[in-house]
């Protein structure tokens, strides 16, 4: 019997076997001889114009962030320059990033695009970094030429160690890893930046319900709840490690509909009518004015207010009620009011949480426990707080206390407390001098923080000089007296870190002085 084949499915054959002879090859050991070994070509980074914006110290000593242009024109130099200075001034002048300010420096490197914007549906357009969007949600700004990022980053040496790639566009977006990812936008571009950075400098996940099972991961994560969690040394409670706060999840979408006013957007949720409060968490963009808009619960209509000037860029709302909902079944409704908006008004998300009385969870800011997180598989890890953390909410401004504290120690593995230790002459005797990161007293007045100081330590030949205690420079004295080996230890002590178990708090430098002034 004779078998006929299609001749698309020869050439299917002929294919599957020119991959699988391919395969083999790649995978063959090198000393076989028709293996050839193909060296990865570099990637030129591109040219940059860089300038500071803050700086701190010496690119050696610091934590160097830098931000890079994508989708700016050659015209639109200045605007990306005031983008990067906005971005990097938001988060560092007065919240979040404000108290670790000196161990960072940040600068702004701008190349030019050849087209403007960022890239949308899956398509790149002709910009360096190619940051481009999935569809037209607002939602993830992925960049395409990661190699790109890492050249221009790598080309910058000590001055670089973590690039953000801005793009041009002013609507929400960002993603985190390398290199961070934000866009321009002006009601979000700092807080995505902020909670970005929270993934790509403290390799934390995130706390907010839905997201991958894996995505929960860090010090501000635990997986179980019948052992005390990694945060145990800020618990308010310490004696009860264990609890968790009573809280539950009956509805939660990433919708991602766009909205007409022909009909409304509806779905149910089943609740067991036995929580005393709920919220509803959602988010929309493309609606500019609270009328566009009304939310039914059971064909009631609640109040919210749209947040001002926000256009059409996307926006996180919570409404919570003092009140629990009947058990059984409930319906959520979404309805467009303004015609002139479809085909941009969008629902991207919606969440509903219930929550036991205060007795049961305990929602006061500070609080520090076991609250569930719920991930799109409905499995369940537990965050240190309720809602006082921008990993689990990015409209929050700070990190919660126990992310913040491992921003320390993930900065401080990178930075030493010393900037300097120098011996020199003057008017016939040794003088020792060091310089330090400017923490405690050594900040500027008006950037002093309550409870952070440093203290000093000198010695010599492996004796503490407590005469020396707390200066940055001494006079070891004429003569023979300030020969040796000397060694100053600085040691910073902060609010914002309890636990310190590599002991990055604590810096010591030393010198050989073997002649006399």
């Amino acid at each position: 019997m004779q078998l006929l084949l299609a001749p698309s499915y020869l050439l299917w054959m002929l294919l599957n076997l020119l991959l699988l002879f391919t395969c083999v090859a790649a995978w063959a050991p090198a000393q076989q001889t028709f293996a050839t070994e193909v060296q990865p070509q570099a990637v030129a980074p591109p040219p940059l114009e860089v300038r500071p914006l803050f700086l701190s110290g010496p690119t050696g000593n610091r934590v160097d962030l830098v931000f890079l242009a994508d989708g700016y024109l050659s015209s639109e130099k200045d605007k990306f320059f005031a983008d990067a200075l906005f971005l990097a001034e938001d988060i560092s002048a007065n919240q979040t990033y404000n108290t670790v300010r000196p161990l960072l420096n940040f600068w702004a490197a701008f190349t030019p695009s050849r087209e403007s914007g960022v890239g949308k549906g899956g398509r790149t357009k002709d910009t360096v970094f190619g940051l481009y969007r999935d569809g037209t949600e607002l939602r993830g700004v992925w960049c395409n030429n990661t190699d790109i990022a890492r050249a221009a980053c790598e080309s910058l040496g000590d001055g670089c160690d973590y690039p953000i790639t801005v793009g041009n566009d002013p609507l929400y977006g960002g993603s985190g890893g390398y290199p961070t990812v934000i866009t321009a936008s002006p009601a979000n571009g700092p807080q995505i930046l902020r909670h970005e950075l929270g993934h790509s400098i403290i390799d934390v996940g995130d706390e907010y319900d839905g997201g991958a099972s894996w995505g929960y991961f860090g010090v501000n994560a635990a997986q179980n709840a019948s052992r005390s969690p990694p945060w145990s040394h800020w618990l308010t409670n310490p004696s009860n490690a264990t609890r968790v706060e009573h809280s539950v999840m009956p509805l939660q979408q990433y919708t991602w509909t766009m909205l007409n006013t022909s009909s409304s957007w509806t779905t149910t949720f089943i609740s067991s009518g036995t929580f005393s409060k709920y919220a509803l968490f959602f988010s929309v963009s493309g609606i500019p004015n609270t009328a566009d808009l009304t939310i039914k619960v059971d064909g009631q209509t609640l109040p919210w207010e749209v947040r001002s000037n926000i256009g059409a860029d996307r926006w996180l709302y919570d409404l919570n009620f003092n009140r629990g909902l009947s058990g059984g079944r409930h319906t959520l409704e979404y309805r467009l009011n303004n015609k002139t908006l479809e085909g941009t008004a969008q629902l991207c998300s919606v969440e509903i949480n219930e929550f036991g009385s205060e007795a049961e969870f305990i929602s006061k800011p500070g609080h520090y426990g076991l609250y569930p997180v719920y991930s799109d598989k409905n499995t369940t890890t537990y965050r240190p707080t309720n809602e006082d953390c921008l990993m689990r909410k990015v409209t929050t401004p700070n990190f919660c206390s126990v992310c913040k504290e491992d921003l320390w120690l993930h900065l401080l593995q990178r930075v030493d407390l010393i900037d300097n230790f120098a011996a020199s002459c003057r008017t016939g005797s040794r003088f020792l001098t060091a310089t330090v990161v400017p923490f405690g007293r050594f900040r500027q007045p008006e950037d002093r923080k309550a409870g952070e100081e440093y203290t000093f330590q000198w010695f010599k030949n492996g004796v503490r000089q407590m005469q020396f205690d707390g200066m940055v420079e001494v006079n070891t004295g004429s003569g023979t007296a300030g020969v040796g080996r000397w060694a100053f230890r600085a040691a910073l002590k902060t609010d914002e870190v309890r636990r310190d178990p590599e002991g990055l708090l604590t810096n010591e430098r030393q010198i050989k002085v073997t002649a006399i002034c």
